[in-house]
């Protein structure tokens, strides 16, 4: 893949992320509007379509990664794209709620596209430059969400149906863009016949436990990304309870910590592996997590919440480094499975972690025991002190094993 073309694959994924959270600040206005309930029960309305999209894109994100090592990259992707904005563009005009859980089910399918688009670097990038464009990937996708939010909260205020128009014209952009310029980054002769017995969750779990280094770089995956639920489903319920943060103040957190991980992911990744290698890099970026969640866990104030993000940026380097590792143990014909693989992973934490974080913080924030909102972020810590075990023993045993044929 020459620069030009990953660059373009780049804003694909801007795209696609900027569309996805071009929605969220007007969810719960929408949901209110539709059912006349108020905010309590629209959040309770929220969480169920969050686990409706997280549901779908866990169960298709192998089907996804499948269908793309079958037909090619390009279009899987462009399909799904084309296939979202169209799905944005229902959901604005969706009349009830029952039409908008159903829009939701729609997108966690087409925004299972994380697969083919993974893939794409893997098809064409050498093993030992993977993680930089990996890292660059996922910067673009942050960047994305990032953005997203913050245009959808402006554009919100003159209708809660608008930014899913804007998330719809997006999509089309999107689509065009890389009609227009985007190359297929998948060969022919290294494409495989399209088998259902392997593009679900469990032939995925299965197939990739017969590569030690995968399988292990899967779990702590799955204990990494439950470990961040912490701060994706608490964070502004625990500004809010512990100093009273304004909407204003919980949005500006969650840029920064999202600016800095387009900058530790985006930037700094590729540097760090090509100067530390890819092992040092995973291991020694993920011990960070630990030390951040637990200041995020007992700050005393804002200042202190901020210097713990700004260290829970550093763990961003670790996941470009886990795929270059991977990516070179799984054959060419089987790129997006691997990718699907990953977002299944991720989806299935996006399923449990909710309700569990949620759980845990409502534990400690009535006024019927010991006040302390960090505990969630304890239960992060010991989380991430799991995947960095997994993932270190993992890499000793298996690092230096011979690559997929």
């Amino acid at each position: 893949m020459i620069n030009r073309n990953l660059l373009v694959l780049a804003s694909i994924v801007f795209i696609d992320m900027a569309g996805i959270g071009l929605i969220v600040p007007v969810m719960p206005s929408l949901i209110q509007s539709l059912t006349g309930q108020g905010l309590d029960q629209a959040a309770t309305w929220g969480g169920w379509l969050l686990f409706t999209y997280a549901l779908m894109q866990f169960l298709f994100a192998p089907v996804i990664g499948g269908l793309s090592d079958r037909f090619g990259r390009r279009p899987v992707l462009l399909a799904t794209l084309a296939l979202l904005g169209v799905d944005y563009a229902l959901m604005a005009l969706a009349p009830s709620l029952a039409w908008l859980f159903a829009g939701r089910a729609i997108s966690g399918v087409m925004g299972a596209s994380y697969a083919a688009a993974n893939s794409c670097i893997a098809d064409s990038i050498p093993a030992e430059r993977r993680g930089a464009a990996f890292g660059m990937l996922g910067g673009a996708g942050a960047a994305g969400f990032v953005l997203g939010p913050a245009i959808g909260g402006l554009i919100g205020q003159f209708g809660d149906r608008l930014p899913f128009v804007a998330a719809a014209a997006l999509c089309a952009i999107g689509t065009l863009f890389g009609w227009l310029r985007f190359a297929e980054t998948l060969d022919p002769d290294k494409r495989r016949r399209f088998d259902p017995f392997r593009s679900n969750p469990l032939g995925m779990v299965l197939r990739m436990a017969r590569i030690p280094l995968v399988i292990g770089c899967l779990a702590a995956i799955f204990l990494m990304q439950l470990a961040s639920q912490a701060q994706l489903s608490v964070w502004a319920y625990y500004g809010t309870a512990k100093f009273q943060w304004t909407p204003a103040m919980t949005g500006m957190t969650i840029a920064l910590f999202g600016v800095m991980i387009v900058l530790t992911q985006g930037v700094l990744s590729g540097k760090a592996i090509a100067r530390f290698g890819a092992v040092r890099t995973a291991t020694i970026s993920l011990l960070f997590s630990i030390p951040s969640f637990l200041t995020l866990a007992f700050a005393p104030s804002t200042a202190v919440v901020i210097l713990g993000v700004a260290i829970g940026a550093i763990p961003g380097m670790c996941f470009p480094a886990m795929q270059q590792l991977m990516s070179p143990r799984v054959s060419e014909d089987a790129q997006g499975e691997l990718q699907g693989a990953i977002a299944s992973t991720i989806s299935l934490t996006a399923i449990i972690g909710p309700p569990l974080m949620t759980g845990v913080f409502a534990a400690y924030a009535d006024d019927r025991g010991p006040f302390f909102p960090g505990a969630p972020f304890v239960l992060a810590a010991a989380l991430m002190a799991g995947a960095v075990t997994v993932l270190t023993v993992t890499l000793l045993r298996h690092a230096g094993q011979p690559s997929a044929a």
